[in-house]
């Protein structure tokens, strides 16, 4: 009785896991290629660190299955997907944006924090150095 409780328990337990797997049908292995490509390269815009292929969120979800039906019903190529994505959402979807004007921020942020703690230790390290001096008598 122990183990069919178990084994119960188990197998709820694992039913919402399987019903997250995703299965697509391609008419070519160039697209299922094309596909695993394309969510592996763009962003999921809830997660902001996770790209498709790793995201569960809903709307990462909807966003592979975009890229699905634009490379089989639209027969859309690699770039067109990639152009409509960024054309919808903006460069913020691509897991590596190109460098622009408006994408300068995402590039050189990481660069400029570390500018600000180098000089900020400095400073402290100047001030440890450097102690008031004393007023001599």
């Amino acid at each position: 009785m122990k183990m069919h409780l178990t084994a119960l328990l188990l197998a709820c337990l694992s039913w919402p896991a399987q019903a997250m797997i995703e299965s697509y049908r391609f008419d070519t292995p160039e697209q299922e290629a094309n596909y695993r490509e394309l969510i592996f390269e763009l962003r999921c815009l809830v997660c902001q660190n996770q790209n498709l292929a790793d995201s569960n969120a809903q709307l990462a979800q909807d966003l592979r299955q975009q890229v699905h039906h634009l490379l089989v019903e639209k027969q859309a190529d690699k770039q067109q997907v990639v152009d409509y994505m960024v054309q919808r959402y903006g460069d913020f979807v691509l897991y590596n944006p190109p460098l622009k004007t408006h994408t300068a921020l995402l590039w050189f942020a990481p660069l400029l924090f570390v500018a600000l703690g180098v000089i900020w230790l400095l400073t402290l390290l100047r001030k440890q150095a450097n102690p008031l001096d004393k007023e001599t008598p």
